[in-house]
């Protein structure tokens, strides 16, 4: 069996999963509402911000991490941006276990 073969296989299993199809449904009813997408992106770019900052300098910047905390906390009370996150959670999780898979059959020969 050719490996590119098995790749393209799982990437249309990926697509039909419902994992997949809920996210992308939740990202298109996002598109619908211009002021909450807008506000999931700040605090996207927000938790962007803080993680670079703790990845490049090794420490927690309390100050981006509260804001992130802050902007999370009103995101979250909203069912529409709940649903998103929810949503966008549950397929982080399936690309994260497949990653995970990939890398433990490969891990012999990447050490």
């Amino acid at each position: 069996m050719n490996v590119y073969d098995t790749a393209n296989r799982l990437a249309s299993e990926i697509r039909q999963s419902e994992e997949y199809i809920n996210y992308k449904m939740a990202r298109e009813a996002l598109a619908l509402k211009p002021d909450l997408k807008k506000k999931i992106g700040e605090f996207e770019a927000a938790r962007y911000d803080a993680q670079l900052t703790q990845m490049q300098t090794g420490k927690e910047d309390v100050e981006k991490t509260n804001k992130m905390k802050k902007l999370y906390a009103d995101l979250i009370q909203l069912d529409d941006a709940k649903k998103y996150f929810d949503t966008e959670m549950k397929f982080n999780i399936v690309l994260a276990d497949v990653n995970r898979i990939i890398g433990e059959a490969v891990r012999d020969v990447m050490q």
